[in-house]
């Protein structure tokens, strides 16, 4: 059969998608190249307050996490930080994400247009650093009304590959009528896509049975294996049946049956004795029922799979939400958005298991962190606002800690407080900028110059005078000065062996890179910070061309 190429991808566009979004606290975004460096730069993360009991490691990274700064940044600084990244990068159970719905009131300063654009590429930027962080088996689940959810499909498909879509559920956020509208709107959207669907469809976990379905196993001849429900032991009479499973029944009452008009046996007679014979086929207490099967309460899958429909009476509401905020913090108005901490723990039982990693980068009063805790998962937590996070987020895991929360799903996890975590901050940037010059910002200097620079080069910051990174068998050092050929030979001479040296210094003698090599060779020497801005430019061309290949590899198709 002949072929065709094409090449390209369903996509969806949008203004100014090839740029990058720069978020100024309390003023809006800004469009930037997508190698500019204030949205390029690795930022720190700062220890700011430690909370309960935690890990005595010098990052901070086996602990939970409270991260007050813009979500983009701490994605970022998670991903790339070798402390961190080693602890994140591809562990990342589950993310659950309620961003700004976008309902005409969080970009107010941009018209209609560039709004819905400022929003896609705010939530394209945040996943395309989520999915480095899932797990294989991971999953993100995005939290939308109607407002930008069929846009964000999209942009979760090209993010994740649409096969790897698993389904939008319709949460019941209220029951009452809104009788003022055209239309009284009672749901939002979790738009749920997995890192790997077939991976993640094994590793996620079923619904507990509910009180309704146990209810439904009976045990009235008093069977030694418990509990049963009945089932039809005929079924519809399908191409495919066998000769053999239409058949006559004698029951113990001595009537005489046939399967029900249009159906056959379930068994084949041979198969049907033996499983009389096993005890488990019910006639009635009398003997004169049409036969059905024995299914045992202790023979059923450990739960339900889960629908895609999640009434109100099962996982609350807005206004749960709001009793629940009111109940922890009676003299503050309640925070806006809350979500039910019932929604939480569904989402967080069925994505991950205890000790697995839960994130949540717009984390507003703390619901996710909360449940995640109480649930026996690890959290990261983001949250931009320093008032939400003072007034709400914080005060809450306080009181979830100190066992001090006795609402939400506390008393279904039996939970009774214990553990701790930390309050960190994104730190600021390590570069000003003057009349369209670059410099160093006046807080990266000596030991804060040295760390911030590892983090821009991928160097784990590790102090080791007279080095501060390490990288393989390469070795940092960083210099606040003037690198000269005799600094560079003390350096070189206390390298071990086959080991280089990349050497960084706010002034740099011309004649030293050949100097460094011919001691060291393999061995660099850089300039900062114009060599960390030029490096930005060479990483942002070396995406964009594997991108490009990727989407450009021609394809056959049959004509």
């Amino acid at each position: 059969m002949p072929t065709q190429k094409y090449s390209g991808r369903l996509e969806l566009t949008w203004t100014n998608k090839h740029r990058r979004l720069l978020a100024h606290r309390g003023e809006g975004y800004e469009w930037v190249p997508p190698h500019d460096y204030r949205v390029s730069e690795v930022r720190l993360l700062r220890d700011a307050a430690l909370v309960g009991r935690t890990e005595t490691d010098e990052s901070g990274s086996f602990d939970n996490l409270l991260i007050r700064g813009d979500a983009l940044n701490a994605l970022v600084s998670l991903s790339e930080l070798p402390a961190f990244a080693a602890e994140y990068v591809g562990r990342v159970r589950l993310a659950y994400i309620d961003p700004p719905f976008n309902t005409g009131q969080a970009f107010e300063n941009y018209d209609d247009n560039l709004e819905h654009s400022v929003w896609l590429t705010m939530i394209r930027d945040r996943l395309v650093q989520i999915r480095r962080l899932l797990s294989e088996d991971g999953s993100v689940w995005l939290h939308l009304d109607d407002t930008q959810m069929h846009r964000a499909r999209c942009v979760l498909d090209e993010v994740f590959g649409a096969s790897n879509f698993v389904a939008n559920v319709i949460w019941q956020k209220s029951y009452t009528r809104e009788n003022r509208t055209d239309i009284s709107i009672g749901h939002d959207n979790v738009i749920v896509y997995a890192a790997n669907k077939p991976l993640w469809k094994k590793a996620r976990n079923l619904l507990p049975p509910s009180e309704a379905q146990r209810a439904r196993y009976r045990n009235p001849d008093d069977d030694s294996r418990g509990d049963w429900k009945s089932t039809p032991v005929h079924a519809k009479a399908e191409k495919g049946r066998r000769r053999e499973q239409f058949f006559t029944i004698t029951l113990p009452s001595g009537r005489k049956v046939d399967p029900p008009p249009g159906t056959c046996w379930r068994f084949t007679r041979q198969r049907y004795e033996e499983v009389v014979a096993a005890g488990r086929i019910w006639f009635g207490e009398e003997g004169d029922s049409m036969p059905a099967l024995k299914k045992f309460w202790s023979e059923v899958q450990p739960g339900l799979v889960p629908v895609s429909i999640w009434p109100h009476g099962e996982v609350g509401t807005t206004g749960t939400a709001k009793n629940e905020i009111l109940a922890l913090f009676p003299n503050l108005t309640p925070f806006s958005t809350p979500k039910p901490e019932a929604l939480i723990e569904r989402i967080i039982h069925i994505g991950s298991n205890p000790g697995d990693i839960v994130l949540d980068c717009f984390l507003g009063s703390g619901t996710t962190a909360a449940v995640a805790h109480k649930m026996g998962r690890r959290w990261v937590g983001v949250e931009w606002r320093e008032d939400t996070v003072r007034d709400f987020a914080l005060p809450r895991l306080d009181k979830v800690i100190d066992g001090e929360d006795s609402g939400g799903v506390t008393d279904l996890t039996g939970w009774t407080g214990g553990g701790g975590f930390r309050v960190v901050d994104v730190a600021p940037s390590m570069f000003e900028e003057s009349d369209g010059v670059v410099y160093l910002s006046d807080w990266a200097v000596n030991g804060a110059l040295a760390e911030a620079t590892a983090a821009q080069l991928g160097f784990a910051y590790a102090p080791d005078h007279p080095f501060v990174g390490r990288k393989g068998r390469s070795r940092l050092a960083v210099l606040d000065g003037h690198v000269s050929g005799a600094v560079a030979d003390l350096l070189a001479a206390a390298l071990g062996p086959r080991e280089t040296l990349v050497i960084c210094g706010t002034s740099v003698d011309p004649e030293v890179k050949e100097h460094i090599q011919a001691a060291a060779p393999g061995s660099a020497i850089r300039k900062i910070p114009a060599s960390i801005l030029t490096q930005y430019r060479l990483n942002y061309r070396k995406r964009r061309q594997r991108e490009l290949a990727r989407v450009e590899t021609p394809d056959e198709v049959p004509a």
